[in-house]
């Protein structure tokens, strides 16, 4: 368990304390990560799957912590919004047939969220957005009583001298709102990867996983629509980033930066390097302190746990982020948090498939590859992909060239699809396996049909014959039930 959080509010020694233990953690963790063996050992792949909560007529249904109370399995809890929950799976080996484990994870995991779910005439919408939402389902009202979810808004708030969020999003249609709390974030539904690695390989993981996002969220994203407009086919990239702002426009003369970030240059140390910047460029929003200090705990020497570091972390939102875990003689992990929640489980299988494989192919040559491709460019990548879907294109480095080549986004995943299989199948994953969760993505390639883009077809047929809001929920009905039926959303039908 990490720090509990009680109040909404702090004083101003408190933020001076908990800067004063973050500073004491930096060190206590450049301490632990110089020790030798530190982190080595197999490595281990987890997830973290959130859904919406929706009523018989698909609009979102409020009614998380009931649910919760409902059912006894330790993988569920709550999020931001009321009609939000979360599924942290198992982690376990990569070696061997991970993603037939990992799929038994979900399906075992969904399954009893379902049942809970129905006792209170709930179901469950797995997907990056809800077609549904409108805004009367969001504001205060919404927010799971939990007061690190109030904290955290109101944190936020301070941060922004009370202005409102500004959210302002292009596309087929626009969306344009003023916004006064956090719980546009519960908007957004994600899919979450975990992958453990040795310290030392660190910072050539990170870079891989830095790499080969983009390519993976062209053809993964499931997001095209938010209050009834259609933007990007990753809408949840755009709206992220400013649903947690915490700037405000009456900034210093120094301009800070985002707390939704894809980062700030390519990473040459390792996870410390991430650690330390994230201490540096974002001020403290929940100072609350533990009861360890955590050099004493390295004089004693034991494992400090860097519970105040691990919560300040949590409140930057890097798509891929750094975790310090002490749990079984401690580790350090890559979260990969680009990914849409849905459309089915074999999808977001196959997702993950490609980005694990990508980021572990990647790292063997990724030190060559990352001076053909300057840090700006991979995060013009990173929107690029979000806005444009399958239809992106995106710069890429080649061995010895002078600058990047512009690639279309399903010509880039289809020459990558052999990257990613050899990372897999050199880091233990059973040939047939990867084979199998890297065939859905070159199917999906091949249709050129992703979760956003069945979705944008789909809305267009129906909103020929009523209007757009009965059309949106007509869509979710269709969208759920050929979820259920598990095959991948390259072969659902259009009609």
């Amino acid at each position: 368990m990490g720090l509990q959080i009680q109040k909404e509010t702090f004083e101003p020694e408190e933020y001076e304390r908990f800067s004063q233990r973050l500073a004491d953690s930096l060190e206590a963790l450049r301490q632990v990560l110089a020790r030798p063996g530190f982190g080595v050992g197999p490595r281990t792949i987890g997830a973290e799957l959130e859904m919406f909560l929706v009523d018989a007529a698909g609009y979102p249904l409020p009614v998380n912590r009931q649910v919760l109370g409902q059912t006894m399995d330790p993988r569920v809890t709550v999020e931001i919004d009321r009609f939000n929950l979360e599924c942290n799976l198992r982690p376990g080996p990569l070696a061997g047939r991970p993603f037939t484990a990992m799929r038994e994870e979900f399906e075992s995991a969904l399954a009893e969220v379902r049942r809970a779910a129905a006792t209170q005439g709930a179901r469950v919408a797995v997907m990056g957005i809800l077609p549904t939402l409108r805004e009367k389902d969001l504001g205060s009202g919404a927010m799971t009583a939990l007061p690190r979810y109030r904290a955290l808004s109101a944190a936020i708030r301070r941060r922004r001298q009370e202005e409102p969020l500004h959210v302002v999003i292009g596309g087929e249609d626009s969306l344009t709102l003023e916004w006064d709390d956090v719980t546009l974030e519960g908007a957004n539904t994600s899919l979450q990867y975990h992958l453990r690695v040795d310290p030392a390989d660190f910072a050539r993981m990170y870079n891989a996983a830095q790499l080969a996002t983009p390519a993976v969220l062209a053809v993964s994203s499931n997001s095209p629509f938010l209050l009834g407009r259609r933007l990007w086919d990753e809408t949840r990239v755009a709206l992220f980033r400013q649903a947690v702002d915490d700037r405000g426009e009456r900034q210093s003369e120094a301009p800070r930066h985002g707390r939704v970030t894809y980062g700030h240059g390519w990473v040459r140390q390792g996870a410390l390097e991430l650690f330390s910047e994230s201490v540096a460029l974002y001020p403290p929003l929940l100072p609350v302190l533990g009861a360890e200090a955590p050099l004493e705990s390295l004089e004693r020497g034991g494992l400090p746990r860097l519970d105040e570091l691990r919560l300040h972390q949590g409140t930057v939102w890097s798509w891929n982020r750094a975790i310090y875990d002490p749990s079984g003689g401690g580790h350090v992990r890559i979260e990969l948090r680009a990914l849409p929640a849905g459309p089915t489980v074999l999808d977001m299988l196959a997702n993950g498939a490609l980005l694990l494989g990508l980021t572990l192919g990647l790292s063997e040559e990724v030190d060559a590859l990352l001076p053909g491709l300057p840090f700006p460019c991979a995060r013009g990548n990173f929107l690029r992909a979000a806005q444009e879907g399958l239809d992106a294109m995106l710069l890429w480095p080649e061995r010895h060239a002078p600058s990047p080549s512009p690639v279309p986004a399903r010509v880039l995943v289809e020459r990558l699809l052999p990257v990613a299989r050899a990372g897999l199948v050199g880091a233990g994953v059973v040939a047939e396996e990867a084979d199998a969760m890297l065939g859905i993505v070159r199917a999906r390639l091949r249709a050129g049909c992703t979760g956003a883009r069945w979705q944008r077809k789909m809305l267009a047929r129906l909103e020929a014959h009523m209007p757009r809001q009965d059309a949106l929920a007509a869509l979710l009905e269709r969208y759920m039930l050929l979820a259920a039926s598990g095959r991948p959303v390259h072969e659902w039908p259009l009609e």
